[in-house]
Protein backbone atom coordinates (compact mmCIF):
# COMPACT_ATOMS: atom_id res chain seq x y z
CA UNK A 1 0.00 0.00 0.00
CA UNK A 2 1.02 3.60 -0.53
CA UNK A 3 0.71 4.21 3.19
CA UNK A 4 3.19 1.42 4.02
CA UNK A 5 5.67 2.64 1.39
CA UNK A 6 5.44 6.15 2.75
CA UNK A 7 6.02 4.97 6.32
CA UNK A 8 9.11 3.02 5.23
CA UNK A 9 10.49 6.06 3.42
CA UNK A 10 10.02 8.18 6.54
CA UNK A 11 11.68 5.53 8.68
CA UNK A 12 14.73 5.57 6.40
CA UNK A 13 14.90 9.38 6.42
CA UNK A 14 14.59 9.80 10.18
CA UNK A 15 17.17 8.24 12.49
CA UNK A 16 16.53 8.94 16.18
CA UNK A 17 19.44 9.55 18.54
CA UNK A 18 20.27 6.51 20.67
CA UNK A 19 20.80 8.76 23.69
CA UNK A 20 21.90 6.65 26.66
CA UNK A 21 20.46 3.41 25.34
CA UNK A 22 22.71 0.36 25.29
CA UNK A 23 22.68 -2.06 22.36
CA UNK A 24 22.40 -5.68 23.44
CA UNK A 25 23.23 -8.79 21.49
CA UNK A 26 19.96 -10.56 22.25
CA UNK A 27 17.19 -7.92 22.21
CA UNK A 28 13.61 -8.92 23.03
CA UNK A 29 11.70 -10.03 19.97
CA UNK A 30 8.33 -8.64 19.03
CA UNK A 31 5.90 -11.48 19.70
CA UNK A 32 3.35 -10.03 17.32
CA UNK A 33 -0.40 -10.06 17.76
CA UNK A 34 -2.26 -13.12 19.02
CA UNK A 35 -4.45 -14.99 16.50
CA UNK A 36 -7.76 -13.31 15.87
CA UNK A 37 -10.64 -14.94 17.73
CA UNK A 38 -13.97 -14.71 15.99
CA UNK A 39 -17.03 -13.76 17.95
CA UNK A 40 -20.37 -15.50 17.73
CA UNK A 41 -21.72 -12.57 15.69
CA UNK A 42 -18.89 -13.08 13.19
CA UNK A 43 -19.80 -16.74 12.67
CA UNK A 44 -23.58 -16.76 13.03
CA UNK A 45 -25.72 -14.35 10.92
CA UNK A 46 -28.67 -14.88 13.29
CA UNK A 47 -26.54 -13.81 16.26
CA UNK A 48 -25.48 -10.76 14.29
CA UNK A 49 -29.11 -9.81 13.63
CA UNK A 50 -30.01 -10.32 17.30
CA UNK A 51 -27.17 -8.05 18.36
CA UNK A 52 -28.29 -5.38 15.88
CA UNK A 53 -31.85 -5.59 17.20
CA UNK A 54 -30.58 -5.25 20.75
CA UNK A 55 -28.60 -2.15 19.88
CA UNK A 56 -31.35 -0.22 18.16
CA UNK A 57 -33.87 -1.35 20.78
CA UNK A 58 -31.67 0.24 23.43
CA UNK A 59 -31.46 3.43 21.40
CA UNK A 60 -35.24 3.53 21.05
CA UNK A 61 -35.57 2.94 24.80
CA UNK A 62 -33.30 5.94 25.26
CA UNK A 63 -35.62 7.94 23.02
CA UNK A 64 -38.59 6.83 25.15
CA UNK A 65 -36.74 7.84 28.32
CA UNK A 66 -36.14 11.35 26.98
CA UNK A 67 -39.79 11.71 26.01
CA UNK A 68 -40.86 10.47 29.45
CA UNK A 69 -38.59 13.02 31.17
CA UNK A 70 -40.27 15.86 29.29
CA UNK A 71 -43.71 14.39 30.02
CA UNK A 72 -42.85 14.01 33.73
CA UNK A 73 -41.89 17.68 33.87
CA UNK A 74 -45.44 18.54 32.83
CA UNK A 75 -47.25 15.73 34.68
CA UNK A 76 -45.60 16.38 38.06
CA UNK A 77 -45.36 20.18 38.44
CA UNK A 78 -43.88 21.82 41.51
CA UNK A 79 -45.86 25.07 41.46
CA UNK A 80 -47.54 24.26 44.79
CA UNK A 81 -44.05 24.02 46.41
CA UNK A 82 -45.07 20.95 48.44
CA UNK A 83 -42.34 18.50 49.38
CA UNK A 84 -44.22 15.58 47.81
CA UNK A 85 -44.53 17.39 44.47
CA UNK A 86 -40.84 18.23 44.45
CA UNK A 87 -39.93 14.61 45.23
CA UNK A 88 -42.15 13.26 42.45
CA UNK A 89 -40.83 15.84 39.99
CA UNK A 90 -37.19 15.03 40.75
CA UNK A 91 -37.79 11.28 40.83
CA UNK A 92 -39.63 10.83 37.54
CA UNK A 93 -37.61 13.37 35.56
CA UNK A 94 -34.42 11.81 36.91
CA UNK A 95 -35.55 8.31 35.99
CA UNK A 96 -36.32 9.42 32.43
CA UNK A 97 -32.96 11.14 31.97
CA UNK A 98 -31.12 8.20 33.58
CA UNK A 99 -32.85 5.71 31.26
CA UNK A 100 -32.05 7.89 28.25
CA UNK A 101 -28.33 8.23 28.96
CA UNK A 102 -27.89 4.68 30.26
CA UNK A 103 -29.43 3.10 27.15
CA UNK A 104 -27.26 5.23 24.85
CA UNK A 105 -24.15 4.10 26.73
CA UNK A 106 -25.08 0.41 26.87
CA UNK A 107 -26.21 0.41 23.23
CA UNK A 108 -23.00 2.03 22.02
CA UNK A 109 -20.84 -0.41 23.99
CA UNK A 110 -22.80 -3.43 22.76
CA UNK A 111 -22.54 -2.14 19.20
CA UNK A 112 -18.76 -1.83 19.45
CA UNK A 113 -18.32 -5.19 21.21
CA UNK A 114 -20.64 -7.32 19.11
CA UNK A 115 -20.88 -5.73 15.65
CA UNK A 116 -17.96 -3.45 14.90
CA UNK A 117 -14.75 -4.93 13.58
CA UNK A 118 -12.48 -6.12 16.41
CA UNK A 119 -9.36 -6.96 14.44
CA UNK A 120 -6.20 -5.53 15.97
CA UNK A 121 -3.47 -3.92 13.91
CA UNK A 122 -0.26 -2.01 14.49
CA UNK A 123 0.55 1.30 12.89
CA UNK A 124 4.06 2.72 13.24
CA UNK A 125 4.37 6.26 14.49
CA UNK A 126 5.68 8.86 12.08
CA UNK A 127 6.19 12.64 11.99
CA UNK A 128 3.02 14.70 12.40
CA UNK A 129 2.79 16.04 8.84
CA UNK A 130 2.55 13.23 6.36
CA UNK A 131 2.79 13.34 2.61
CA UNK A 132 -0.22 13.67 0.35
CA UNK A 133 -0.27 9.92 -0.06
CA UNK A 134 -0.46 9.52 3.73
CA UNK A 135 -3.30 12.00 3.98
CA UNK A 136 -5.19 10.18 1.27
CA UNK A 137 -4.61 6.96 3.16
CA UNK A 138 -6.11 8.60 6.27
CA UNK A 139 -9.26 9.29 4.31
CA UNK A 140 -9.33 5.64 3.32
CA UNK A 141 -9.03 4.68 7.00
CA UNK A 142 -12.19 6.65 7.81
CA UNK A 143 -13.96 5.05 4.90
CA UNK A 144 -12.85 1.60 6.08
CA UNK A 145 -13.97 2.42 9.62
CA UNK A 146 -17.38 3.39 8.33
CA UNK A 147 -17.59 0.13 6.41
CA UNK A 148 -16.38 -2.05 9.29
CA UNK A 149 -18.59 -0.40 11.90
CA UNK A 150 -21.60 -0.50 9.63
CA UNK A 151 -22.57 3.06 10.56
CA UNK A 152 -23.54 3.93 7.02
CA UNK A 153 -24.88 0.47 6.21
CA UNK A 154 -26.87 -0.35 9.37
CA UNK A 155 -29.57 2.28 8.96
CA UNK A 156 -31.73 1.11 11.88
CA UNK A 157 -28.84 1.41 14.33
CA UNK A 158 -27.62 4.69 12.88
CA UNK A 159 -31.03 6.35 12.81
CA UNK A 160 -31.99 5.14 16.28
CA UNK A 161 -28.68 6.39 17.68
CA UNK A 162 -29.14 9.83 16.12
CA UNK A 163 -32.72 10.00 17.41
CA UNK A 164 -31.65 8.93 20.90
CA UNK A 165 -28.82 11.49 21.09
CA UNK A 166 -31.03 14.33 19.83
CA UNK A 167 -33.84 13.36 22.20
CA UNK A 168 -31.46 13.14 25.18
CA UNK A 169 -30.96 16.91 24.95
CA UNK A 170 -34.69 17.68 25.05
CA UNK A 171 -35.21 17.03 28.81
CA UNK A 172 -32.48 19.52 29.64
CA UNK A 173 -34.10 22.11 27.40
CA UNK A 174 -37.48 21.44 29.01
CA UNK A 175 -36.04 21.95 32.50
CA UNK A 176 -35.04 25.49 31.53
CA UNK A 177 -38.76 26.23 31.43
CA UNK A 178 -38.62 26.42 35.21
CA UNK A 179 -36.40 29.50 34.91
CA UNK A 180 -38.90 31.39 32.76
CA UNK A 181 -41.32 33.85 34.37
CA UNK A 182 -44.82 32.52 34.98
CA UNK A 183 -47.82 33.59 37.03
CA UNK A 184 -49.11 31.57 39.95
CA UNK A 185 -52.60 30.22 40.48
CA UNK A 186 -53.72 33.50 42.09
CA UNK A 187 -52.71 35.47 39.03
CA UNK A 188 -49.93 37.33 40.82
CA UNK A 189 -48.31 39.40 38.03
CA UNK A 190 -44.85 39.33 39.66
CA UNK A 191 -44.85 35.62 40.52
CA UNK A 192 -42.29 34.82 37.84
CA UNK A 193 -40.33 38.08 37.83
CA UNK A 194 -37.17 37.57 39.93
CA UNK A 195 -36.30 41.28 39.93
CA UNK A 196 -39.71 42.23 41.33
CA UNK A 197 -39.72 39.34 43.80
CA UNK A 198 -36.27 40.20 45.17
CA UNK A 199 -37.25 43.85 45.53
CA UNK A 200 -40.01 42.86 47.95
CA UNK A 201 -39.01 41.31 51.27
CA UNK A 202 -40.78 41.15 54.63
CA UNK A 203 -39.09 44.34 55.79
CA UNK A 204 -41.43 47.31 56.09
CA UNK A 205 -41.61 50.59 57.95
CA UNK A 206 -41.64 50.06 61.73
CA UNK A 207 -40.70 46.36 61.51
CA UNK A 208 -38.43 45.49 64.43
CA UNK A 209 -35.02 43.94 63.90
CA UNK A 210 -34.79 40.66 65.87
CA UNK A 211 -32.06 38.11 66.40
CA UNK A 212 -31.87 35.11 64.10
CA UNK A 213 -33.25 32.57 64.92
CA UNK A 214 -34.81 33.15 68.36
CA UNK A 215 -36.64 36.39 67.44
CA UNK A 216 -35.39 38.52 70.34
CA UNK A 217 -35.85 42.27 69.63
CA UNK A 218 -32.65 44.29 69.64
CA UNK A 219 -32.19 47.59 71.44
CA UNK A 220 -29.71 50.06 70.00
CA UNK A 221 -27.99 50.13 73.41
CA UNK A 222 -27.32 46.38 73.13
CA UNK A 223 -25.23 46.78 69.97
CA UNK A 224 -21.66 47.42 71.07
CA UNK A 225 -18.77 48.66 68.94
CA UNK A 226 -17.30 45.85 66.84
CA UNK A 227 -20.26 43.52 67.34
CA UNK A 228 -22.20 41.87 64.54
CA UNK A 229 -25.78 40.59 64.70
CA UNK A 230 -27.56 38.18 62.36
CA UNK A 231 -30.97 39.79 61.97
CA UNK A 232 -34.39 38.92 60.55
CA UNK A 233 -37.69 40.89 60.53
CA UNK A 234 -39.94 40.28 63.52
CA UNK A 235 -42.91 39.17 61.42
CA UNK A 236 -40.82 36.36 59.94
CA UNK A 237 -40.61 34.54 63.29
CA UNK A 238 -44.30 33.58 63.25
CA UNK A 239 -44.18 32.34 59.64
CA UNK A 240 -44.29 28.56 59.21
CA UNK A 241 -42.17 26.53 56.82
CA UNK A 242 -45.28 25.65 54.82
CA UNK A 243 -45.95 29.37 54.31
CA UNK A 244 -42.53 30.04 52.80
CA UNK A 245 -40.38 30.71 55.87
CA UNK A 246 -37.12 29.69 54.20
CA UNK A 247 -37.86 31.58 50.98
CA UNK A 248 -38.66 34.80 52.84
CA UNK A 249 -35.71 34.42 55.20
CA UNK A 250 -33.36 33.90 52.25
CA UNK A 251 -34.37 37.35 50.97
CA UNK A 252 -34.71 39.27 54.25
CA UNK A 253 -31.67 38.05 56.24
CA UNK A 254 -29.48 40.97 57.39
CA UNK A 255 -26.10 41.45 59.04
CA UNK A 256 -25.95 44.41 61.42
CA UNK A 257 -22.79 46.05 62.84
CA UNK A 258 -21.88 49.09 64.91
CA UNK A 259 -19.00 51.44 64.06
CA UNK A 260 -18.05 54.88 65.30
CA UNK A 261 -20.28 57.37 63.46
CA UNK A 262 -17.25 59.30 62.20
CA UNK A 263 -15.96 56.14 60.48
CA UNK A 264 -18.97 55.95 58.15
CA UNK A 265 -18.79 57.48 54.69
CA UNK A 266 -22.43 58.23 53.92
CA UNK A 267 -24.02 59.92 50.92
CA UNK A 268 -26.61 62.61 51.50
CA UNK A 269 -29.59 60.36 50.77
CA UNK A 270 -28.30 57.66 53.13
CA UNK A 271 -27.36 59.68 56.17
CA UNK A 272 -30.67 58.76 57.81
CA UNK A 273 -30.29 55.03 56.98
CA UNK A 274 -28.00 54.35 59.95
CA UNK A 275 -28.46 55.05 63.65
CA UNK A 276 -25.58 56.24 65.81
CA UNK A 277 -23.06 54.19 63.79
CA UNK A 278 -25.30 51.12 63.49
CA UNK A 279 -25.70 49.91 59.90
CA UNK A 280 -27.53 46.92 58.42
CA UNK A 281 -26.77 45.26 55.10
CA UNK A 282 -28.22 42.31 53.24
CA UNK A 283 -26.43 39.11 54.15
CA UNK A 284 -26.95 37.70 50.63
CA UNK A 285 -23.85 38.11 48.45
CA UNK A 286 -24.43 39.98 45.19
CA UNK A 287 -22.25 37.46 43.34
CA UNK A 288 -24.21 34.17 43.47
CA UNK A 289 -26.19 34.52 46.69
CA UNK A 290 -23.90 32.95 49.29
CA UNK A 291 -24.20 34.16 52.92
CA UNK A 292 -21.83 37.04 53.70
CA UNK A 293 -21.30 36.12 57.33
CA UNK A 294 -17.68 36.97 58.20
CA UNK A 295 -17.04 40.42 59.75
CA UNK A 296 -13.54 41.73 60.39
CA UNK A 297 -13.69 44.25 63.25
CA UNK A 298 -10.43 46.07 62.60
CA UNK A 299 -10.84 46.70 58.87
CA UNK A 300 -14.67 46.75 58.93
CA UNK A 301 -14.77 44.41 55.97
CA UNK A 302 -17.40 41.78 55.24
CA UNK A 303 -16.16 38.59 53.58
CA UNK A 304 -18.12 36.08 51.53
CA UNK A 305 -16.39 32.73 52.24
CA UNK A 306 -17.61 31.09 49.02
CA UNK A 307 -15.77 33.16 46.40
CA UNK A 308 -13.85 35.65 48.55
CA UNK A 309 -15.77 38.82 47.70
CA UNK A 310 -15.07 41.59 50.23
CA UNK A 311 -17.24 44.58 51.06
CA UNK A 312 -16.32 47.80 52.92
CA UNK A 313 -18.92 48.47 55.62
CA UNK A 314 -17.64 52.01 56.19
CA UNK A 315 -18.42 52.97 52.57
CA UNK A 316 -21.89 51.66 51.67
CA UNK A 317 -20.62 48.02 51.59
CA UNK A 318 -18.84 48.65 48.29
CA UNK A 319 -16.97 45.79 46.66
CA UNK A 320 -13.23 46.03 47.30
CA UNK A 321 -12.23 42.55 46.17
CA UNK A 322 -13.67 39.50 44.45
CA UNK A 323 -16.21 38.71 41.75
CA UNK A 324 -19.27 40.49 43.25
CA UNK A 325 -20.56 43.11 40.83
CA UNK A 326 -22.28 45.58 43.15
CA UNK A 327 -22.44 46.62 46.83
CA UNK A 328 -24.63 44.84 49.35
CA UNK A 329 -28.10 46.45 49.57
CA UNK A 330 -28.49 48.53 52.73
CA UNK A 331 -31.54 48.32 54.99
CA UNK A 332 -32.58 51.77 56.29
CA UNK A 333 -32.97 51.60 60.10
CA UNK A 334 -33.86 53.79 63.08
CA UNK A 335 -35.24 53.26 66.62
CA UNK A 336 -38.80 53.29 67.95
CA UNK A 337 -40.10 54.97 71.10
CA UNK A 338 -38.88 52.05 73.24
CA UNK A 339 -35.35 52.15 71.89
CA UNK A 340 -35.68 49.05 69.73
CA UNK A 341 -34.13 49.06 66.26
CA UNK A 342 -36.72 49.12 63.48
CA UNK A 343 -36.65 49.34 59.70
CA UNK A 344 -37.47 52.61 57.96
CA UNK A 345 -38.59 50.74 54.86
CA UNK A 346 -37.86 47.72 52.74
CA UNK A 347 -34.66 47.47 50.70
CA UNK A 348 -34.63 50.03 47.91
CA UNK A 349 -33.00 47.62 45.43
CA UNK A 350 -33.16 43.88 44.73
CA UNK A 351 -31.20 41.66 47.08
CA UNK A 352 -29.07 38.74 45.96
CA UNK A 353 -27.10 37.98 42.80
CA UNK A 354 -26.67 40.81 40.34
CA UNK A 355 -27.74 38.76 37.31
CA UNK A 356 -31.37 39.03 38.48
CA UNK A 357 -31.25 42.70 37.58
CA UNK A 358 -30.49 42.09 33.91
CA UNK A 359 -33.92 42.72 32.42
Amino acid sequence: MAHDDDSQALDRAYQPSPGLSVAVSDPAQNPGLPPHRERMTDKDPKAEKRAARTVYTLFYLSLAGSIWAVAAYMLFPIEDQSLLSIRHNNLFIGLGIALSLLCIGIGAIHWSKALMSDKEHIEMRHPTRGTDATREAAVEVFADANEESGFGRRTMIRNSLIAAIVASIVPGVALFRGLAPHNNADGNPIAGDPVALLKQTMWEKGQRLVRDPDGTPIRAADVTLGSAFHVIPENLVSLSHHDGYLEEKAKAIVLMMRLRPEQLIESEERKTWSYDGIVAYSKVCTHVGCPVALYEQQTHHLLCPCHQSQFDVTDHAKVIFGPAARPLPQLPITVDDEGYLVARSDFTEPVGPSFWERH
